[in-house]
């Protein structure tokens, strides 16, 4: 009886020590949302698409009742693109149409995903989590454009996005 018990408490602790092992590093950190906007890697001027020393793209998005930040993204095509989100109130839904990435936005955890988009387009970027009254209209865009075209507009801004100022 002792022996079967303790076979059942071990499986159950590799099970354990297994299910923890696979997440996703994005459930690991955390961030202040109370800080957002404010100061750290979320801050308002380091939001949007940023070309990496390696050739990579990070883009930087906050999910917040009831819009996205930056409303429209731009990205190149057929490049590695990271996204690193996260939300500064509720959890929300971040996906963006025709790709992989469908993930949440939850409050003290940056999610991060990588994708490379294949050619140029434009995608749709909604919230699928109820978040509020408000959260119909929760859309935002992701604009694939050509890659050179990327890199001229990146040559002359440290942050890209395709929101019209």
């Amino acid at each position: 009886m002792a022996v079967g018990l303790m076979i059942v408490l071990v499986a159950m602790m590799v099970y354990t020590g297994l299910h923890w092992a696979m997440m996703p590093p994005s459930r690991v950190e955390t961030i202040d949302p109370t800080t957002l906007h404010v100061s750290g890697e979320f801050v308002e001027s380091n939001l949007g698409t940023a070309r990496e020393p390696d050739g990579s793209v990070t883009v930087r998005v906050i999910g917040q009742q009831y819009s996205f930040t930056p409303q429209c993204i731009l990205v190149p095509a057929n490049t590695p693109v990271t996204f690193r989100a996260t939300s500064a109130d509720v959890v929300h839904g971040f996906l963006i149409t025709d790709t992989n990435i469908n993930s949440m936005l939850e409050p003290g955890f940056v999610s991060t995903f990588r994708t490379t988009f294949s050619k140029p387009k434009d995608h749709l970027m909604p919230c699928h989590e109820y978040c509020g009254t408000g959260h119909e209209g929760m859309w935002a865009h992701v604009k694939v454009i050509d890659r050179a075209e990327f890199d001229k507009l990146a040559s002359s801004a440290r942050r890209l996005s395709c929101v019209k100022e």
